[in-house]
């Protein structure tokens, strides 16, 4: 008798085992509770398998009527990440934060979706599935290339796009690779060393508790398999019409952010783009609250300018 051996596409993210999976989602609680408490989460189907969502909302009805966030989080990583934000954000509109299929949260992937045409048509199908009309879209990092691809395929749901020091601006380089590997090894220094590395490397991961063991767990029980994005290019970008707000690290090891804060506005009519001082990659944990409060004013403002 023959047995039908099913296999993981190799492009396709997985979990290595179900224990270290469920030692993952416990790390991954102990960011969420960090964070704003979630009302719901709920399962998405899509064409490349089901997004896990978390809901946070408002407690005034008029804030709960207002169009919602949606958060993207990056590479490597799941929506806790947004734990510095959801509280602030939350409070003013209905939020809702995505694990990505592919990444190490609680999404199923099942095909792949790395493909701009893919990564948007997964989109589509999730804000679809969350009975979202228009949306406010926010993505960090690999969550930014999302977000930029979608202003630029899908932007029909788009009431505006928030990009936090995002890929899809240029090409990945080593920088970057190297800057990621060095901050994995220093989660594993002694306790004593941490806040010094955390400085030196810009990664707050490493004074964070609970953060740094949510990124061991990931590392330890989740397959990525995915391959960089590749960056949009100029004549690409000169087609968005979503409005955007681009924020940058200033000593960003993803993107020059000097030249995109130069580029961004000059290729994309009405872009609003900035630096922050004294952060890295990660301006939504290191200035969270003035991140928080420059998002919220961003979207207002797009609201209005919208209806005027």
């Amino acid at each position: 008798m023959s047995t039908t051996v099913t296999r993981t596409p190799a492009d396709v993210g997985r979990y290595a085992s179900d224990a270290l999976r469920d030692d993952h989602f416990a790390a991954c609680d102990a960011v969420y509770a960090l964070g704003a408490t979630a009302l719901a989460e709920q399962d998405v189907d899509t064409s490349f398998g089901t997004t896990h969502v978390y809901r946070y909302g408002p407690a005034s009805p008029a804030a709960r009527s207002r169009t919602p966030i949606v958060l993207v989080h990056g590479a490597g990583s799941c929506s806790a990440m947004w734990y510095p934000n959801t509280p602030d954000l939350s409070a003013e509109r209905p939020v809702y934060a995505l694990d990505t299929p592919g990444d190490p949260g609680r999404s199923v992937h099942r095909a792949p979706l790395h493909r701009p045409e893919d990564a948007a048509r997964w989109l589509e199908e999730t804000l679809d599935g969350l009975g979202l009309d228009r949306v406010h879209l926010v993505g960090a990092s690999y969550g930014g290339w999302l977000a930029l691809n979608q202003a630029h395929r899908a932007p029909g749901r788009l009431a505006s796009v928030t990009l936090l020091d995002p890929g899809g601006l240029e090409k990945v380089g080593l920088r970057f690779f190297v800057w990621i590997f060095a901050s994995l090894f220093a989660t594993y220094a002694p306790k004593s060393m941490r806040p010094r590395l955390a400085a030196w490397l810009e990664q707050p991961v490493l004074v964070v508790p609970e953060l740094r063991t949510m990124i061991r767990t990931a590392v330890r029980a989740y397959r990525v398999r995915r391959p960089a994005p590749l960056p949009l290019t100029d004549d690409e970008l000169s087609t968005l019409r979503t409005p955007l707000y681009l924020a940058l690290g200033k000593r960003s090891l993803l993107v020059h952010a000097q030249r995109q804060l130069e580029r961004v506005p000059r290729l994309v009519p009405g872009a609003r783009a900035e630096i922050f001082t004294s952060t890295g990659h990660a301006p939504w944990m290191d200035h969270a609250r003035e991140m928080n409060r420059r998002m919220l004013d961003f979207m207002t403002t797009a609201e209005s300018d919208a209806a005027s």
